[in-house]
C-alpha cells in the first residue's frame, strides 16, 4: 500500500512520517510532495492509496487538489491537515470526499487511528470495486450467450412480442430474410480447438458488416450444431454481394471454407423459420464437388432428387466381407462412388445420408463378429476433415479413409478367426490327451468338433508341428514311460493301458520312439535309484 503526503513545510511532511505507523498498516511506500501541483503527477505515476493533504500551499491549494482527486482518482481515501480550524475549510474537506480533518501539531493516536481507519475503508472499498469488475465481467461474458439464446428462440416461435428483441440490435421490419452460415468442424484449429472463441471471432466479422450497413443481426443458432444465422431487414438487394464480401473474410481469418445459404424472402417474423428451413435445404442441396471461390449459395426452386441407400449394396458387402480382403471392397468402393457422383454431382445431404448408414452398416459388422467400437456422435466432425479450405470436397481422401477403417475391421475379423480356430485346436488337443487310450480316428474327431477333416489335420499340423496320430503315440510313449519308471506291470498290461492290444506292436513302437526296448528303458532307470 503505498502514502502520499502533500504539505509545502518539509518539516511536517517529516513530522508525519515519523509519527505514522505504516508497517502495521501494510504501508510500504511513503511519497512526498510540496504542493498540489507536484501531488498530481505522484498520483498519476504511482496512484496512492491514502493521501495526507495541507489546505493552504502555493500553486495549487489543497481545495483544488481534492476536486481534481474526486475527479480523477476517487478510490483514493484522502485526510486533510491543516493549521486552520475553520469551517470553511472543513466544509470544502467534506465537499471533495475527505476522510477527516487534522489540526496541526498533529496528535501523533488520532494520526494512528485516522489512517487505520482509512486503510480498512479503502479494503472496504476495493472489495466493492473487484466485486463490481467481477460482475461487469460475468454480464459481459453472459451477453453473447443470452443474446443467442433469445434469438434462436424468435426463430423458432411463432407467437413473440418483437419489441422485446430490439435491445438485441433486432430491427422490426416488413420482410426478411435468413441466410445460414455453416461452421466446418475444423474451424476452431485455427483458435486452438476453443470452439467459443471460433464463434465469437466469426460474429464479430458478421455484425461488423452488418452493423456498418444496417441490415442485420448474426447469432449463433443454438437449436442446431455448427450454424450461425443472419437475419437480413434491409439491403435485400445487396445481400447476395455482402455474404459474399463475410464469407471471404472469415475464410482470410480462419484459412476454412464456412459456406453461407440464402433462404427465401418472408413477410413476417413469425415466418423466420420458414426462411431459415429453405436455407437449410440449400446448404444441404449444395454440390460439394464444384471448384469455387465462391461459397455462397441461393435456390430459389428446391431439389427433389431421391437420396441412393447404401442398404441397397448390403448383398456385395457381406460377399466382400466374407472375401475377407480389401480387393473386394476397392471393387464395391469404386461402383458406389461412380453411382453418387453421377454427373459430377454429391450434395452435402447425400454425403451426410451415405456416412450415416455406412456408421449404421460398420456398427452391425463390428457387433456380428464381437469386436468392440465406439461409434461417433458427430457425423459431420468425420466428413468435415475431407474439405481444402475452399470447401471442395477431397473424395479421393475420404474414399483412403474409408478404405483404412475397412482393412482395420478385415484385420480384426481374421484377428477374431484365428483366436477361435486357435481355441478349437486347443481343445482337440485336450480331447486327445483325454482319450489316448483308445483308437481316435480323425472322423470322430470332425464329429465332435463339427469341423471337417482336412481342416483339422491342417491347422493340427501348424500348431503343434506333428500330425494327430503321431501326437497319440507321443501321448502314449509318455504315459508309458511314467509307468515304467514306477511301476512293476507286466509290458503286456501296461501295452494295453497306454492303447495297443498287441504288446509286440507296443515294444516295436516304443524302441522306435526312445530308442530302447520297454524293459532296457525300466532297468535304466531302476539303476538310477
Amino acid at each position: 500500500m503505498k502514502v502520499l503526503i502533500v504539505d509545502d513545510e518539509k518539516h511536517v511532511r517529516e513530522g508525519i512520517k515519523l509519527l505514522g505507523e505504516w508497517d502495521r498498516n501494510g504501508v510500504t511506500e511513503i511519497f512526498e510532495a510540496a504542493n498540489g501541483e507536484e501531488a498530481i503527477g505522484l498520483i498519476q505515476t504511482y496512484k496512492p492509496e491514502i493521501i495526507f493533504s495541507d489546505m493552504k500551499m502555493p500553486k495549487m491549494d489543497g481545495t483544488l487538489l481534492l476536486e481534481w482527486i474526486k475527479e480523477n482518482q476517487p478510490a483514493s481515501k484522502t485526510i486533510v491537515v491543516t493549521g486552520y480550524d475553520d469551517y470553511h475549510y472543513m466544509r470544502k474537506a467534506i465537499h471533495f470526499g475527505s476522510m477527516d480533518y487534522l489540526l496541526k501539531p498533529v496528535d501523533p493516536e488520532i494520526l494512528n487511528q485516522t489512517l487505520e481507519n482509512a486503510v480498512k475503508e479503502w479494503k472496504k472499498g476495493e472489495m466493492d470495486r473487484q466485486r463490481k469488475v467481477s460482475s461487469a465481467q460475468l454480464i459481459n461474458e453472459m451477453k453473447p450467450v443470452y443474446r443467442d439464446r433469445k434469438l434462436t428462440q424468435l426463430i423458432n416461435s411463432e407467437s413473440i412480442d418483437i419489441d422485446l428483441y430490439e435491445e438485441f440490435g433486432f430491427l422490426p421490419s416488413q420482410q426478411y430474410t435468413v441466410a445460414l452460415v455453416r461452421i466446418n468442424r475444423m474451424a476452431s484449429r485455427a483458435f486452438k480447438g476453443d470452439r467459443d472463441l471460433t464463434y465469437f471471432t466469426i460474429l464479430n466479422i458478421i455484425n461488423e458488416l452488418l452493423l456498418e450497413n444496417e441490415c442485420g443481426i448474426g447469432f449463433r443458432y443454438l437449436a442446431s450444431k455448427g450454424e450461425i444465422i443472419i437475419i437480413f431487414w434491409n439491403q435485400f438487394e445487396r445481400m447476395e454481394d455482402l455474404l459474399l464480401q463475410i464469407y471471404q473474410t472469415i475464410k482470410n481469418v480462419i484459412h476454412i471454407s464456412c459456406p453461407i445459404a440464402i433462404g427465401k424472402k418472408v413477410g413476417k417474423s413469425t415466418k423466420l423459420i420458414e426462411s431459415y428451413q429453405h436455407a437449410k435445404q440449400v446448404l444441404l442441396n449444395s454440390n460439394l464437388l464444384e471448384k469455387s471461390e465462391n461459397r455462397v449459395h441461393r435456390q430459389d426452386v428446391l431439389s427433389t432428387a431421391t437420396l441412393r441407400s447404401l442398404m441397397a449394396y448390403s448383398a456385395t458387402i457381406e460377399l466382400a466381407v466374407q472375401a475377407g480382403e480389401i480387393g473386394a471392397f476397392e471393387e464395391l468402393l469404386e461402383q458406389i462412388t461412380k453411382d453418387y457422383t453421377e454427373n459430377d454431382y454429391l450434395s452435402l445431404k447425400q454425403l451426410l445420408h451415405f456416412e450415416n448408414e455406412y456408421l449404421l452398416i460398420s456398427n452391425q459388422w463390428y457387433k456380428k463378429y464381437d469386436i468392440p467400437i465406439k461409434v461417433p456422435d458427430d457425423i459431420e466432425r468425420r466428413t468435415d476433415r475431407f474439405f481444402d479450405k475452399n470447401g471442395t470436397f477431397l473424395l479421393d481422401s475420404y474414399k483412403q479413409g474409408i478404405k483404412r477403417e475397412v482393412t482395420f475391421f478385415l484385420k480384426r475379423v481374421k484377428q477374431k478367426a484365428s483366436q477361435k480356430n486357435r481355441n478349437v485346436i486347443v481343445d482337440i488337443e485336450k480331447y486327445l490327451q483325454a482319450n489316448f487310450d483308445r483308437d481316435v480316428k480323425l472322423q470322430e474327431i470332425s464329429d465332435h468338433f463339427y469341423i471337417s477333416r482336412e481342416y483339422i489335420s491342417r491347422k493340427f499340423k501348424q500348431e503343434f508341428n506333428v500330425n494327430i496320430s503321431d501326437y497319440i503315440v507321443k501321448i502314449r510313449m509318455e504315459r508309458a514311460k511314467t509307468l515304467l519308471k514306477n511301476s512293476q506291470m507286466k509290458i503286456y498290461e501296461m501295452a494295453n493301458m497306454v492303447g495297443y492290444q498287441d504288446d509286440k506292436y507296443f515294444r516295436k513302437v516304443f524302441k522306435k520312439v526312445v530308442g530302447v526296448t520297454p524293459n532296457e528303458y525300466r532297468e535304466m532307470n531302476m539303476n538310477k535309484k
